[in-house]
């Protein structure tokens, strides 16, 4: 049987799935000049992503961000599973914010004016952690069978 999300889940999954899928479908039409600034951005960051060539990096973000909030819109996708996406995609993003010089005024984690653009990005990071600390559901069938074997007190 297929779990739909707790309604408590709905505004949010709905508002950073709708957030990121925008973003993604964006990016996927990045002109040269746009790709360059993103990986440039990503590669002071992370420097091991100068391998890859602006474009080439510029479409596997958009497809990551697509597929993120795809997850996150689908009501078929576990709250817990599009949790995990999100959680490890946004702490991609919040390290970018971490580690890139100027985002942050010194010796603090607020952000700078410039730093805002990323820093807003912390609260994905918070949704998904929430995502993640949701918990388990099972059937009520399966609850109820596995009480009755514990405690025999549904077994006739």
């Amino acid at each position: 049987m297929v779990q739909l999300p707790e309604a408590r889940d709905v505004a949010p999954r709905l508002a950073t799935g709708a957030f990121l899928l925008n973003s993604g479908l964006t990016k996927l039409r990045a002109d040269q000049a746009t790709a360059q600034a993103v990986h440039g951005m990503a590669c002071t960051a992370y420097p091991f992503l100068e391998k890859l060539p602006a474009e080439r990096f510029t479409r596997l973000l958009a497809c990551s961000e697509i597929a993120v909030g795809s997850a996150l819109l689908a009501p078929l996708v576990p709250t817990r599973l599009a949790g995990l996406a999100l959680t490890g995609f946004s702490s991609g993003l919040v390290g970018l914010y971490l580690r890139l010089p100027g985002m942050r005024k010194p010796g603090s984690l607020l952000p700078t004016q410039e730093g805002i653009v990323l820093a807003k990005d912390s609260w994905m990071l918070g949704i998904g952690l929430g995502f993640l600390s949701a918990p388990c559901r099972r059937s009520a069938t399966r609850r109820s069978a596995r009480h009755g074997r514990r405690h025999g007190c549904c077994r006739r």
